[in-house]
């Protein structure tokens, strides 16, 4: 089953170096298990593109659907047995990076 674990933050790119070493250690434990198929970081809203072309539309606005300081600020894509193994690795991710991380499966 995949899942993908979304960081929420205020900023991006603001992990301490402690926390950089935690996500390190987190990101080695889900690849020696065979779970980890990417994780990446992802720029601040005011970087974001808005794209609607439903029905040729053609609407391109700066910025992102969020509003509010917190956005998602980086991701885990995951391999996991259950939802329960998923849930327990959100655990262990939200403690890594010192955040909180929001978990959702993949449609299948």
């Amino acid at each position: 089953m995949r899942f993908v674990l979304f960081v929420i933050d205020s900023g991006s790119n603001t992990a301490t170096p402690g926390e950089g070493a935690a996500i390190d250690a987190f990101n080695e434990r889900l690849t020696a298990g065979n779970h980890l198929i990417l994780a990446a970081g992802i720029a601040e809203p005011n970087r974001a593109t808005l794209i609607d072309n439903r029905n040729d539309l053609g609407a391109i606005t700066p910025g992102t659907l969020f509003s509010g300081p917190e956005h998602y600020s980086g991701f885990w894509i995951i391999n996991a047995d259950s939802p329960e193994q998923a849930q327990a690795f959100a655990v262990d991710g939200s403690r890594a990076c010192n955040r909180r991380v929001e978990l959702r499966p993949f449609l299948v």
